[in-house]
């Protein structure tokens, strides 16, 4: 009982054979044109349904269908237009194509392809434009999702196109094809990717222009991932673009289009403190899909797993005095303590006691109670409140998440993450960008510390208050920021600015833009020169962007209750059609006028098998705290055997639900009789005794040593501390020097150990070391060089005191 992406209503292969994807970079923004190859096996006329992930923040800007030798391109519609005349000609016998996106979710879309005959063949083309996020290691990130989880749809919630999606099946029946071209002012250093790539090939000797393809062969089961690496990445950049001359004057379409891209730079002193103060609530995803794995390869941890060991570097992480609290989520939700906390030692022990035994066992993801739990509580005075969210990311109502983040905007910052391949990118990205904050995903081979912690030392940053943005132009042109205001900004992340330009320039050929504003009461100003001649072969990438960011921002103004609702959506629609972009109010469309045929019977109707939570309760073929999301158990109609071996064996035969389970792991079900119907109730205890015959998994010493450090900052001299260095603790009393308590020589050891051993990782344990270095001084210890020259003996290392920051 395979689960597949597009089905037939027996179950049957989808007719999508292959897909072929062209990607163009241009600096950080990616313009991708995807064709998706259809052919009808089936002995009828077919209308066939595909539902598929894109970039939350995605402009779809062209959709094309190709049958035989004919091309028909869609045209941008209103979207009940759309639909009406997408019906019409499905049923007079036409073939009709209809992309539209999700009104629940604006990274989800459906493709409805309408009347394909009897064996035809027929080639669908997709292309969007979307900005490539900058990522911790200063790369910039290009995401092709091939996985949509099924999204967790609360009761009563309404489900749309979000339900009609599919729980994805362990080998797709589709091949995927992908070649990236890159080019930038700015030389290109490297290429990663989390697939197998050709060899890179650059096409410039400063190597501006570089080509890579993925290898043959690549099924298409898992996000494709590219990282893209420049020189000088964070260099404040402008480009501008020219516009359509035969667009109405005045029209967005018409006048050049300018994109800033800032990266702010903070004043050394008010960055090398520790902010000392906060109130951090960190909300778990404590669903049942949170017990899947974080990958597919050797070594992978449930996300559960992984997610606490963050929380552990999390919380000794913190700094003395700030008050905390953790919440886990479900179908329903609980606290740690009743309200938020003061960090010390106690309070640490106790919410590590709590995170050690949560397990992914609360059913379903619903993060919207939680959420208004939190916000209920009272702002601690002086203490900003930093929300930090991990989850997959599964849900179904994700627009009225972001509508109460917003609408708590003044009273906290966001800090969100979508961990495990198919976090919906809209709550994910959505979530930090109403809540002034910042979202990371953690996918693959990921290790998730490094990006939690990027994102803790942005939410240790003071907020950045009374921006302003203005502009210095040539006499004749004026400007129409067009982007929303910018209400956050974190050290050395980028902001994007888009601008309209209206008039027409005197003479002078360069415009400056200058941001203002306050950081702990003290003035900054950052300012950018820029040419206003138009950049060459951007095509109209930079209208698009701008566009779908202007019609971003009409649709939160029409969602936070502006009077004028339908003038709202007139001016969406119209910017929507004179773009060529894709918005929640239309929709693209193309008819084949030349395909008219008699329609003997019904269409076939293939559509992505849609589940409600109910549904999933009855036919969940995952494992329990592996998968399902919801009790402990699942009930299976048929009789089943359990089987263990390696990830290859269960590769062929596990019929588990991949994204709600097992793809590899170490235990999945095969029938055993068609004939035999019973019922099996699967309890934990069972993989806990498969967990227990596994292979130990390698100790992380680095965890380890964490796990070991006071809330204080200092570590106690014993015999767990020396088990990290490889030591036995004698070896470490001995080796003290007389003018130091124990104390002191641990944490001493411990830092020196950090910065010899772990320097690689430093991004993880910088604020470890930092309450360490503090604790140190505050002990009024003397001269410690000698103490630092006999901890490098000891450990085999060369750490100068000053490094140590002491």
């Amino acid at each position: 009982m395979e689960i597949c992406g597009l089905l037939t209503d027996k179950n049957n292969a989808v007719p999508l054979k292959s897909i072929s994807v062209q990607v163009r970079v241009q600096d950080h923004v990616a313009t991708v044109s995807s064709t998706l190859q259809y052919v009808n096996e089936e002995e009828r006329p077919l209308e066939a349904l595909f539902v598929f992930p894109l970039p939350a923040d995605a402009a779809v800007c062209h959709f094309s269908a190709k049958i035989g030798e004919h091309e028909i391109v869609a045209e941008v519609q209103d979207r009940e237009s759309a639909r009406d005349q997408y019906d019409d000609a499905v049923s007079s016998g036409q073939q009709a194509f209809l992309l539209e996106e999700s009104a629940e979710s604006p990274d989800v879309f459906r493709l409805s392809v309408g009347c394909l005959s009897a064996g035809q063949n027929a080639a669908v083309t997709i292309i969007y434009i979307t900005e490539l996020a900058v990522q911790a290691d200063h790369s910039l990130r290009f995401c092709l999702p091939a996985v949509l989880n099924p999204r967790y749809t609360p009761a009563g919630s309404g489900a749309g196109i979000v339900s009609e999606i599919s729980s994805g099946c362990g080998a797709v029946p589709y091949t995927l094809t992908l070649s990236v071209h890159v080019s930038s002012p700015k030389p290109i250093s490297k290429l990663e990717s989390n697939c197998s790539l050709d060899p890179l090939v650059f096409l410039q000797s400063d190597h501006t222009q570089a080509t890579v393809n993925l290898s043959p062969g690549h099924m298409f089961d898992k996000d494709f991932e590219l990282f893209v690496f420049y020189q000088d990445t964070h260099q404040p950049s402008a480009i501008v673009e020219a516009g359509v001359t035969t667009a109405p004057p005045g029209s967005l379409m018409r006048d050049p289009v300018v994109m800033i891209s800032l990266y702010p730079e903070f004043p050394e002193e008010v960055m090398s403190s520790l902010a000392s103060r906060g109130e951090f609530v960190f909300v778990i995803d404590r669903s049942g899909s949170m017990g899947s794995m974080m990958h597919y390869g050797k070594g992978a941890k449930m996300r559960i797993e992984s997610a606490k060991d963050t929380l552990l570097l999390l919380l000794k992480s913190l700094p003395m005095g700030c008050y905390f609290n953790i919440y886990g989520f479900g179908s329903h939700f609980e606290s740690f303590f009743p309200k938020s906390v003061v960090y010390n030692q106690e309070t640490m022990d106790q919410a590590l006691k709590r995170v050690k035994e949560m397990k992914s066992d609360m059913g379903g993801t619903e993060i919207l109670e939680p959420l208004k739990h939190i916000y209920s509580q009272r702002c601690h005075p002086d203490h900003p409140r930093q929300l930090l969210v991990f989850t997959d990311g599964e849900v179904g109502n994700t627009k009225k998440v972001l509508d109460l983040v917003k609408s708590h905007a003044h009273s906290h910052r966001c800090f969100s993450f979508g961990i495990g391949e198919g976090a919906s990118a809209a709550l994910i990205t959505g979530m930090a960008r109403e809540g002034s904050g910042h979202a990371q995903f953690i996918t693959d081979t990921d290790r998730m510390q490094p990006k939690v912690m990027q994102s803790l030392r942005f939410a240790l940053q003071p907020a950045v208050v009374n921006i302003s943005v203005d502009w210095t132009l040539p006499d004749g042109l004026t400007v129409e920021t067009l982007s929303p205001p910018i209400n956050v900004l974190f050290q050395g992340q980028r902001t994007l600015i888009y601008a309209q330009l209206k008039g027409e320039s005197s003479g002078g050929s360069e415009g400056t833009v200058t941001v203002k504003y306050s950081l702990k009461d003290q003035p900054v100003t950052n300012q950018l020169h820029f040419c206003l001649k138009p950049t060459e072969e951007t095509g109209l990438s930079i209208h698009r962007l701008a566009a779908r960011t202007l019609i971003r921002s009409l649709e939160q103004e029409k969602r936070s209750g502006a009077a004028d609702v339908e003038g709202i959506r007139s001016r969406m629609v119209e910017l929507s059609v004179q773009a060529g972009v894709s918005s929640v109010h239309t929709a693209f469309i193309a008819v084949n006028i030349d395909s008219r045929q008699t329609v003997k019977g019904p269409l076939n109707r293939r559509r992505v098998l849609a589940y409600d939570s109910d549904e999933f309760d009855d036919m969940c073929y995952g494992v329990p705290q592996m998968g399902c999301d919801d009790d402990v158990y699942c009930e299976l109609d048929e009789e089943v055997e359990l089987l263990s071996g390696d990830s290859e064996e269960f590769d062929d035969m596990c019929y588990g639900v991949p994204q709600m389970g097992i793809r590899r792991g170490f235990a999945c079900f095969k029938q055993s009789n068609d004939d035999v119907y019973g019922d099996i109730d699967i309890y934990d205890d069972g993989f806990d005794a498969l967990a227990e015959a596994a292979p130990e998994p390698q100790k992380d010493l680095l965890l380890q040593l964490v796990s070991l450090q006071k809330a204080s900052g200092c570590w106690d001299l014993d015999a767990t501390l020396a088990d990290v260095f490889g030591k036995m603790e004698d070896e470490l009393t001995n080796q003290k020097p007389a003018q130091v308590d124990g104390s002191v020589w641990a944490t001493l050891l411990a830092l020196i150990w950090l910065y010899g051993c772990k320097i690689e990782q430093q991004v993880e344990w910088q604020f470890v070391a930092m309450k360490a270095a503090s604790w140190i001084g505050s002990q009024k210890v003397g001269d410690l060089s000698q103490c630092v020259c006999a901890g490098n003996v000891l450990l085999g290392c060369q750490v100068t005191k000053e490094t140590l920051g002491i």
